[in-house]
């Protein structure tokens, strides 16, 4: 009986939440600077990138609010290999959709006008995207173009990671600036370990 008293009022809780909360919708996108970090990968050069997407911002007490959406990104890497006799350049270009959910703490500082600082965990499924190669390395040599994920591919679909970031809010305009680091492995070789990491600069609106 007290069991089915506690989780009337937790059910009660949760109703009287999600009540008042205020969500707002709107759309975001930007430029990403994605890169793997891996203990065998001596050239690290940035690759560029872009995301976009949709975004849910619900706000559960003035300064609070968990931030959430569905976003298309490309992540990846860019690097010279030189291992005997093979030399390429490679650039791999997994594009992901990702669901990130972080809580954002709000602060005034203008009318209109707050500082974010938001942070917490995201997921990833990959969806397509290409290697490609120039040079030698293995069993491909020339310009070769291969994909990702799948039969071909070196990557496992899913990631999953953590993120945090900063932004400001004039308004229904957004501005925020942010970095995502892997925590799963998805290199789909059992000879290595491969992680994501990205930062962002991206501008959304909310309606």
């Amino acid at each position: 009986m007290k069991k089915n008293r506690l989780m009337l009022v937790l059910a009660m809780l949760a109703v009287v939440t999600a009540v008042s909360a205020q969500v707002s919708l709107g759309v975001k996108g930007g430029v990403n600077m994605s890169n793997f970090y891996a203990d065998e990968l001596d050239d690290k050069n940035v690759k560029i990138g872009f995301n976009v997407g949709l975004l849910a911002d619900i706000d559960f007490s003035y300064n609070s609010a968990i931030q959430t959406g569905l976003f298309f990104t490309t992540k990846g890497a860019k690097y010279s290999s030189s291992i005997g006799s093979a030399n390429a350049d490679v650039t791999i270009n997994p594009m992901y959709l990702q669901l990130p959910v972080h809580y954002a703490y709000k602060v005034d500082v203008t009318p209109g006008t707050r500082v974010v600082f938001h942070a917490g965990p995201y997921a990833a499924y990959g969806v397509g995207g290409k290697t490609k190669l120039s040079g030698s390395l293995g069993d491909y040599s020339g310009e070769t173009e291969f994909d990702v994920f799948g039969d071909e591919g070196s990557l496992k679909r899913f990631d999953a990671g953590l993120g945090l970031g900063v932004g400001a809010e004039f308004g229904p305009i957004l501005v925020d600036l942010g970095w995502d680091m892997g925590l799963v492995n998805i290199s789909d070789s059992n000879d290595g370990e491969i992680k994501n990491q990205n930062a962002y600069l991206s501008v959304g609106y909310k309606f």
